[in-house]
């Protein structure tokens, strides 16, 4: 693998020649190997082109490229330096992805004169046919020496200082493989013990009834509908977050239960799973097996393995007629419902009548089974001897298992058939096990459509009425129709679209006639690959394109009649791929993600977030089975491009998962989203009454924002999963997480807190709101489309639970909730208002006296303002210090109106868009919405006409009041110039503190006469 670095130019370089120029060149160091580029003499603004080669080890953790620019100085030699770059090795991307990007000159000292920016080509190649260049040391060039050799690859550099930094922590380009440090065992404890115990402790799997579990009456019909919100409302302690002690991380005790053969002399921790509580669990390793007896009858073997432990069995696939068949398949038993002291591993021939033929077995006695801890290397599996079904003697035919104890932390047990998935079959198999998804990669499509020529209609006999009709996907956009009838329209319009890597879909062009308002016609087309337009990482444009139309009509069929066209039609586009925006898929008041679509861009992580989600607590049955309730509860977590699924625990209303998941983090200001669902694809080909394909059921949320959460600390609390029903707010049962967010440099956290939350694009070339919920409907479609494809596939009803896809629509709920929450904003102030009305009216006079010299000190000092304003809220920040949360927080029914709501308002909320529903309760609905409008339409009608009583000031809309504030104004003016403004500021405030004995209870005369102002209310209809 061979690393480019391909110097194309530089802007704006500091002169250093005397002359008021530079004779530049650029040096390149990564890992010891230097090369330079040739020496673009005098010229402040050089363009290289240049390709530098070295050689990449992929294996390797590399840390960055340095480029520095330097000045050629003659005749003496030597050089000057002009600026340096330093590029992380993290963000190289492969050959084809590359793009032109510019990076700002930055300096080697503090006081080093730097200035000018640099424009360069990073990328990986897996070949290069280059040819090395002359070493270092040779004599300078002359002038006569051809340079235009482009390619130079590296040499070994002689001796470089090698700076030895501690390693605190190692994050590799993989989101599965994050080492960081984290606290020993005693500190884990230490921190733990910091949490209250809880006041009941949880009891066995199924044996804990909930409150709000015992609001489903006994012989009641499960129904997902019925709910009493009064009861609820009662129970609002359940909704409240939990305090959890979880005996957390992994310990392996020595020679305790089964395993008793385990290679360890005492108590071990391990940091990889220790976040969950340790579950045990029997691994099964089939692997193979060989010189299997032939059938009597057929004279070949169909055979497979069954492995049974107690009341469990678990089957291989079957192989039709191979005497030596190979199966590597995992079977894993949990430890917890292990009921026998031997294990049983059958090899039996398949019958397609009657019962299926013995041919041996192999017995394990459990106590003597190894225990097998990771990072160890597997086990290896051995060949044993089958024997016959009493166990007396030998048979034909041996089979390779092996068989260990471990936790849920081994490598082979995602894959592995488990125990708790017994009654599972068919497809349900692949339903059931945890996954790690990868949101594909989005781009923001820029189409801007310039301007086309010679646009002649079918009819000639008139000038068409043009538009441009754009297709990417699903994704239809037009542009205006252009407001001249011309053959040659201009339009200058931007059309954005959502795609993702790898680039199914093409750009799909139309130029189009508008005939009258119901028929189109179409004039020309074209379609374009989305890989051949550039790939933009700044605001810089790009270059435009002529593409010719192929005339609409000419198909496959009709080749002969494309050589009758003198001439085609053509269209002037400018399309480019954006990569310095960031592609929203979700909203951005729960983004989980800032960084640009180009990988170019991104900086380093600033921290690590592990999560070990350990169970489910209380969940309420959502279907029903056997004429019974029942829940088969499994978890998502979404946080960047990352999601993970947890296995499927079958008919279990305690669920536990105990699985642990590491994310990067590039930004603390984003939030991590959690999701219980009900799976409904077991493999029973479950179908809904109206025949449609059944839907995984959403039992609960829970949001949590990194930021709210302390560096380095276990948080491990009980969340309420609650969900919004047509008849009002629910509780669905608990989710217990413990969560640990581990910062690795504290000034990275303080600069990531200076910067703009969105990459720099969304503030230079901002998108419109209507186009960011657009684009962001499409991004989150195309998200869905592509994780459903995987296996198993993420469903989109999954998807769009987690991204929030319904947060824009109308909901009175909503709009009463952001009300009262502007309002309690608004309490303080005035609150701050009542405060200073008492003082005014000398309602205490001890506080109206201190009031009183507190402002007369800062009347005398008045550079006493501002620091007395940020002591004030500095020891109000040490104050509320006590008072903080020692929980993050989680969702809130009376933040979110969702207790007193109304019933109907849940209906309208809940109702689909169109609405369905019949017309009297549409238009009772619209009513009240009338009359809320009617409302808001009141107030702001009386904020438009404070406004313009204001600019009735100077506007002589009324000549005396205008008159009258002119001459104030004058006489305003010489009075403030002629007095200090100290005596200013302290008359007008003795006046507005003074005793209500020297007030009177009418309006003050400025307020008479700004209320006598007019309005252009009496210009309303």
């Amino acid at each position: 693998m061979k690393l480019v670095v391909e110097v194309v130019d530089a802007h704006d370089l500091m002169p250093k020649d005397g002359e008021g120029s530079a004779s530049s060149y650029v040096e390149v160091d990564f890992e010891n190997q230097l090369s330079r580029t040739k020496t673009i003499p005098k010229n402040l603004k050089p363009i290289w082109n240049q390709k530098l080669i070295f050689d990449f080890d992929e294996t390797k953790n590399h840390q960055a490229i340095e480029i520095s620019v330097y000045n050629e100085r003659k005749p003496i030699p030597g050089r000057n330096f002009l600026g340096r770059v330093r590029f992380p090795c993290s963000n190289i991307v492969k050959k084809g992805e590359e793009a032109y990007q510019r990076f700002q000159l930055e300096r080697k000292w503090f006081f080093s004169p730097v200035k000018g920016e640099i424009g360069l080509k990073i990328y990986l190649s897996p070949e290069s046919s280059s040819s090395p260049p002359p070493p270092l040391n040779t004599p300078p060039i002359s002038e006569n020496t051809n340079l235009h050799s482009k390619t130079l690859a590296a040499v070994p550099r002689a001796e470089v200082p090698v700076i030895e930094t501690p390693n605190v922590a190692v994050i590799s380009n993989s989101s599965s493989t994050i080492a960081a440090v984290k606290p020993t065992g005693a500190e884990l404890a230490k921190e733990t013990q910091e949490i209250k115990e809880p006041e009941e402790e949880r009891a066995g799997r199924g044996q804990h009834i909930y409150k709000h579990q015992s609001l489903q009456q006994p012989g009641v019909p499960f129904t997902m509908r019925q709910g009493n919100p009064q009861a609820h409302s009662s129970l609002q302690e359940d909704y409240d977050l939990k305090d959890t002690n979880p005996q957390l991380g992994e310990r392996w005790p020595n020679s305790a239960g089964f395993g008793g053969r385990g290679w360890l002399s005492s108590e071990r921790f391990t940091s990889t799973y220790d976040l969950v509580e340790q579950s045990f669990y029997l691994y099964v390793r089939v692997v193979k097996a060989k010189d299997l007896p032939p059938s009597s009858i057929t004279g070949s073997c169909d055979p497979y393995v069954e492995v049974k432990l107690g009341n469990y069995k678990g089957r291989t696939k079957h192989f039709e007629k191979k005497m030596n068949p190979e199966w590597h398949q995992v079977f894993s038993f949990s430890k917890e419902r292990i009921q026998s002291s031997v294990l049983e591993v059958f090899v039996k021939d398949k019958e397609m009548v009657g019962r299926d033929d013995y041919l041996g077995r192999v017995v394990f006695d459990l106590n003597e089974i190894p225990t097998r801890v990771p990072p160890d290397s597997a086990l290896a599996p051995q060949w044993y001897k089958l024997e016959d079904r009493r166990g007396q003697g030998k048979v034909k035919g041996e089979i390779m298992v092996a068989v260990w104890m471990g936790t849920q932390a081994d490598e082979a047990f995602p894959e592995s058939w488990n125990s708790d998935a017994a009654a599972v079959y068919g497809e349900g198999v692949f339903n059931i096990r945890s996954k790690v998804y990868v949101s594909p990669k989005l781009w923001y499509l820029r189409v801007n459509v310039i301007e086309a020529q010679d646009v002649l209609p079918n009819d000639r006999n008139r000038l068409p009425e043009v538009f441009v009709k754009a297709q990417v996907g699903n994704q239809v956009l037009k542009t205006k129709v252009c407001p001249t009838r011309t053959t040659n329209p201009l339009w200058n319009e931007d059309l954005v679209f959502v795609a993702a890597e790898p680039f199914e879909e093409q750009l799909f062009v139309t130029v189009e006639d508008r005939l009258h308002a119901t028929k189109d016609e179409v004039l020309g087309k074209i379609t374009l690959p989305l890989d051949m337009f550039e790939r933009r990482l700044d605001h810089r444009p790009v270059h435009t394109r002529w593409f010719n139309l192929e005339k609409y009509g000419f198909g496959v069929l009709e080749a002969d009649r494309r050589k009758e066209l003198k001439f085609s039609s053509r269209i002037h586009l400018r399309v480019c791929l954006e990569g310095g925006y960031h592609v929203l898929d979700e909203s951005t008041m729960y983004i989980s993600d800032q960084r640009p679509t180009a990988k170019q861009l991104w900086k380093q992580p600033i921290g690590i977030l592990e999560v070990g989600i350990l169970s489910a607590q209380g969940l309420l049955p959502m279907k029903m089975k056997d004429g019974r309730g029942s829940t088969d509860a499994y978890c998502v977590a979404k946080y960047g491009q990352k999601w993970v699924r947890t296995r499927t625990i079958l008919d279990a209303f305690n669920p536990k998962w105990n699985e642990q998941y590491t994310w990067e983090v590039y930004d603390p200001c984003t939030v991590i989203t959690l999701g219980v669902f009900d799976n409904c694809h077991l493999g029973g080909g479950e179908k809904t009454t109206a025949g449609t394909a059944a839907r995984d059921s959403r039992i609960g949320k829970v949001r949590i924002r990194l930021s709210t959460l302390e560096a380095h600390r276990v948080y491990t609390h009980s969340y309420p999963l609650l969900v919004l029903q047509p008849h009002g707010v629910k509780k669905m049962g608990e989710l217990q997480l413990a969560i640990r967010f581990t910062t690795l440099s504290l000034a990275s956290m303080v600069y990531i807190y200076g910067h703009p939350l969105l990459p720099k694009m969304h503030y230079l070339h901002p998108f419109t709101v209507n186009q960011v919920d657009n684009l962001r409907y499409q991004a989150m479609n195309i998200v869905a489309v592509r994780l459903g494809r995987a296996e198993p596939p993420l469903r989109k009803e999954v998807i769009e639970y987690m991204l929030d896809v319904d947060s824009h629509m109308w909901s009175m709920r909503r709009s009463k909730a952001n009300f009262f929450r502007v309002m309690s904003l608004l309490s303080g102030l005035f609150s701050m208002s009542r405060w200073f009305g008492d003082v005014c009216d000398w309602k205490n006079p001890i506080t109206s006296v201190l009031v009183h010299i507190l402002f007369l000190i800062l009347i005398w000092y008045p550079e006493l303002i501002l620091p007395t304003l940020f002591l004030y809220m500095f020891l109000i920040g040490l104050w509320n210090y006590r008072f903080r949360a020692r929980h993050p927080p989680h969702m809130d029914t009376k933040v979110s109106w969702a207790e007193a709501v109304h019933p109907d308002e849940l209906d309208e909320e809940f109702d689909t868009f169109p609405t369905s529903r019949p017309h009297d309760i549409v238009r009772m609905r619209y009513d009240r919405l009338r009359g809320v409008a009617g409302r808001i339409q009141t107030v702001v009608g009386d904020i438009a006409t404070q406004g313009e009583r204001f600019q009735s000031l100077l506007s002589w809309r009324d000549p005396r009041a205008t008159s009258l504030f002119v001459l104030f104004s004058l006489c305003a003016a010489v009075v403030l110039y002629v007095t200090p403004f100290r005596v200013v500021a302290l008359l007008a405030g003795l006046y507005y503190l003074r005793h209500p004995r020297f007030r009177s209870k009418l309006p003050s005369v400025p307020s008479n006469f700004f209320k006598r102002l007019s309005a252009r209310t009496d210009s309303l209809l």
